[in-house]
């Protein structure tokens, strides 16, 4: 994999039977991997906000861990059969999330990383929404077109 890479990540949130929210990202990154961790670094910017979110996953077989840094702050570990929880840092506030992967796939070659969780996500003890997140990484050599 090269240093440079495009990233994509996909989120749909199940908040009830008939009420899906679907959100996407496309965004060039850099990748380094150290050992068996693939770690990915890009930068976030939020619509109406100054300032930018710095944004490293780090991925190995057992799971995926998130960390942002900036305008949110938190660190999100998806690792099956576990129930994690953190504290999510918005603008607004502090929320207490708990994070309950019940599968997490990765499969990684030599120019992609796909990596799909499918997650509970609960705020302040309560049961949110049952989320999936769709990641994959490419290498730029791998790609026919470029982000300006």
């Amino acid at each position: 994999m090269t240093e440079e890479v495009l990233v994509s990540i996909k989120g749909l949130q199940m908040l009830a039977p008939d009420q899906e929210e679907e959100l996407e990202v496309v965004t060039h990154g850099s990748y380094l991997r150290k050992g068996s961790k693939h770690y990915i670094r890009y930068e976030e910017v939020m619509e109406g906000m100054e300032g930018t979110i710095q944004n490293l996953i780090k991925v190995d077989e057992h799971g995926m861990e998130v960390t942002k840094r900036g305008l949110t702050n938190v660190h999100m570990i998806f690792e099956k059969d576990k129930k994690n929880m953190t504290y999510y840092g918005t603008p607004f506030g502090n929320l207490l999330i708990g994070i309950a992967a019940t599968s997490v796939d990765v499969k990684s070659s030599e120019k992609n990383i796909d990596v799909k969780v499918q997650y509970a996500l609960d705020v302040n003890y309560e049961h949110l929404a049952d989320c999936t997140i769709n990641l994959n990484v490419k290498s730029m050599d791998n790609q026919e077109f470029h982000l300006n």
